[in-house]
């Protein structure tokens, strides 16, 4: 039997009240800009636009305690963007729960997996 080209994967949501959101997109864009320095270039990454990645941005620094990215304008020393001591804590956090979560649900997760239907050329 072919390997799964899409394995399952386990997503992870942290709802703070109704005020705060943590979850698979936010913690990829943060390690996205930790990787490329920069908001622009992460949020390329992920097929968004700017836009969509300073305000997830704005978002992140504003729910938390202290900011989670630090940005510099562009200009003729360029510009940038990187992750603060708390922006790596929270990322590492969430990565770990994320590994938790999936560790201890594991076997849940396989039998629910084959409980699904068998799909020709994966459709």
């Amino acid at each position: 039997m072919p390997a799964d080209p899409l394995p399952t994967r386990l997503r992870l949501r942290l709802l703070f009240g109704t005020d705060a959101m943590l979850g698979p997109g936010k913690a990829d864009l943060l390690q996205q800009i930790r990787e490329t320095g920069s908001i622009s270039a992460a949020g390329r990454a992920m097929g968004m636009s700017y836009k969509r990645a300073w305000s997830l941005v704005e978002e992140m620094n504003a729910a938390f305690r202290e900011p989670l990215v630090q940005s510099a304008r562009g200009g003729a020393s360029g510009g940038g963007a990187q992750l603060t001591a708390m922006g790596e804590a929270v990322l590492a956090g969430y990565r770990r729960i994320e590994e938790i979560a999936a560790e201890a649900a594991g076997a849940e997760i396989a039998a629910l997996a084959g409980f699904l239907r068998d799909m020709p050329d994966g459709k």
